[in-house]
């Protein structure tokens, strides 16, 4: 089981020495700041021999949004976004991560029927309304992403990994994707139990199950936490835990993990949490709890 810790914006050394434990595949890192922060990231790599994923960006303060509009309907706007992830994927040379993870699709495309009220948007940059952007320009951009992407990941050396975002009809009711993915195999995904829980208890035509069944055996890397819906969000990247029950409005994680585990054993699973919110023991409650999920299960191996 490959399971990873999350470092963003910046290297947290008590965060790491906590959660990371001997045996873990790896750390994504997102928002450095420093060249110290980096040089650290980079010497416990090597020292403990684990995997480095990026969150893009992976550098800070190089643009107003974290997140590149690489499908803006704008050119400008479009060109500057395949500029800006240019120059970083150059700049990662030296850090050689293993994937590199976008969010998709941005800007989101937000369905009128939806409750978006509960979302947290850094701007209105950063969506569009379904009357504002058809599926056919949504194909049209991913195509060009497929093909710029697939290109990237041989020039580069990195797995692009795109990690859903808020979902539109658009994807989870058409099939377009999942051709696409089969016809552009070096493009992986990233599911994120958080926003597939919170967008299930928002949007009333969305399944989160039938998305994971459709997606998971795309999935390069899981982003794993929970959150609390009721009238409101609350606990977001809360750490999951057994007794954070569905019927309490908690994620239903039990459910998720058999899925994934089931459709894509080789997954990475990242504890995109707030630890700091438990205690030691909880924590590793949390990971014990995770690894029987997710052993229980995975297939056996054919012919055992």
């Amino acid at each position: 089981m490959k399971m990873m810790i999350g470092q963003y914006g910046g290297f947290d050394e008590a965060k790491y020495r906590r959660d990371f434990q001997d045996g873990f595949y790896g750390i994504e890192a997102c928002l450095f700041a420093s060249q110290e922060d980096t040089d650290q990231l980079l010497r416990e790599a090597k020292l403990r021999e684990f995997r480095l994923g990026v969150h893009f960006p992976f550098h800070a303060g190089r643009s107003k949004l974290r997140d590149a509009l690489l499908l803006s309907p704008d050119q400008t706007t479009r060109e500057q976004a395949y500029a800006l992830v240019e120059a970083e994927l150059r700049d990662l040379a030296a850090i050689a991560p293993e994937y590199v993870l976008f969010h998709y699709p941005k800007p989101v495309i937000l369905d009128e029927q939806a409750d978006w009220d509960l979302w947290n948007f850094s701007g209105p940059d950063e969506y569009l309304h379904a009357s504002e952007y058809s599926q056919e320009e949504l194909i049209h951009w991913t195509r060009q992403l497929f093909e710029w992407l697939s290109a990237a990941s041989a020039k580069y050396d990195f797995i692009p990994v795109l990690e859903f975002d808020a979902i539109s009809r658009y994807i989870h009711q058409s099939e377009f994707l999942p051709a696409m993915l089969d016809a552009y195999p070096a493009i992986r995904l990233c599911l994120d139990t958080a926003r597939l829980h919170l967008q299930a208890c928002t949007d009333p035509n969305f399944d989160a199950m039938a998305v994971i069944r459709r997606y998971a055996k795309y999935a390069h890397v899981i982003h794993l936490s929970s959150l609390q819906v009721k009238d409101k969000t609350s606990h977001r990247h809360q750490p999951v835990l057994p007794e954070l029950k569905p019927e309490d409005g908690w994620a239903p994680i039990e459910d998720y993990l058999s899925i994934l585990a089931a459709e894509n054993s080789g997954a990475r699973i990242l504890f995109e949490h707030r630890s700091d919110r438990i205690t030691d023991e909880q924590l590793e409650q949390c990971y014990a709890w995770v690894r029987e999920l997710w052993s229980k299960a995975t297939p056996a191996p054919s012919g055992a």
